[in-house]
């Protein structure tokens, strides 16, 4: 085998092999979070029916869309770990792009539910009993919550995942909400008023919506192939330009994509006048190896042309010989 074939066959099993680590990591994140989501539902659940409050009631409700959610991000970066195949020659890494829509779609079902049981209890405000176990209950919810969504979004983070990301924010929104129903237990207890669990109540709806909402715009830009980001196409032409092959006279076309956590990154090269098929096939991958470091491993298509292609319309490498 020769050097370049060699280089070019260790870097895709380095690709595979970093691919792999990641997809181990995220399972376990995910598994992480579907424990802690059994737990806390079913300690929310009992506190909710011992002191009778709707917004405890509501947070149970919150943890069990979370625990969908972390059901779904599971089995999602699973699939999404998978190698290309037949049926999907492009690999699996959307899956967790639909995931993370089908974690906004159900936070905002969420929304919905606590807001239909909120409006119906301010009009019959229910008796607050052992208001103590539910402040005790939230709090520990609270802090458990900011723990794991902490861990979620370190590993979403290192592995570029969009469903543990959208998982984290489910954990961070529940945490938040937590924190405004013990506000408002707090003044129940404070006060007397039990009308205020409602409203309260009603406040994390709010939250809940704006985080589903949220969630649902950033994956739904990515399953319409929505551009990279400015900055991650200047890194791609820095690299370009980086790699400074003295063959490569421009380039043009340039159009970047997401899917999951991969990059797919396709431009036409323009070469220089008497460049060898050899050497352009050779420069091309020096190309690709120098773009995969800014990007993490991106898939990477280049188009050769000659340099009497139209220039003008593309980015100038050097000057023409």
């Amino acid at each position: 085998m020769t050097a370049p074939r060699q280089g070019r066959a260790q870097g895709r099993a380095a690709t595979l092999a970093r691919l792999g680590l990641d997809t181990r990591e995220k399972t376990r994140a995910a598994g992480l979070s579907v424990a802690s989501n059994v737990t806390l539902i079913t300690l929310k659940l009992v506190a909710g029916l011992l002191t009778g409050s709707i917004a405890i009631l509501t947070e149970a409700v919150h943890s069990s869309i979370d625990l969908l959610a972390s059901v779904v991000a599971f089995f999602s970066v699973r699939k999404a770990g998978e190698p290309a195949d037949e049926s999907h020659p492009y690999g699996h890494e959307k899956v967790e792009n639909l995931s993370a829509a089908a974690e906004g779609l159900l936070i905002l079902a969420g929304a919905g539910v606590i807001v239909y049981e909120s409006i119906g209890r301010l009009n019959k405000p229910p008796e607050i009993d052992a208001i103590g176990i539910g402040i005790g209950v939230i709090a520990f919810s609270m802090v458990a919550n900011v723990l794991v969504s902490a861990r979620l979004h370190r590993v979403a983070r290192e592995t570029d995942s969009a469903a543990l990301e959208g998982d984290a924010e489910h954990l961070r929104t529940d945490a938040m909400t937590s924190a405004g129903v013990l506000v408002g237990l707090a003044l129940v207890a404070a006060t007397g008023v039990a009308a205020l669990d409602a409203v309260t109540a009603l406040a994390v709806a709010a939250a809940i919506l704006w985080a589903g909402l949220r969630i649902l715009t950033r994956s739904s830009r990515i399953l319409v192939d929505e551009a990279l980001p400015a900055d991650e196409l200047e890194a791609v032409r820095d690299a370009i330009r980086r790699a400074d092959a003295s063959e490569v006279v421009g380039f043009h076309k340039l159009r970047a994509r997401r899917a999951g956590s991969r990059r797919y990154i396709d431009l036409h090269v323009q070469f220089r006048r008497g460049t060898t098929l050899e050497r352009a096939h050779e420069v091309s991958h020096e190309l690709q190896a120098e773009i995969r470091r800014e990007l993490h491993g991106a898939d990477v298509l280049i188009h050769l042309e000659p340099e009497v292609a139209i220039v003008s319309r593309g980015d100038a490498v050097g000057p023409p010989g």
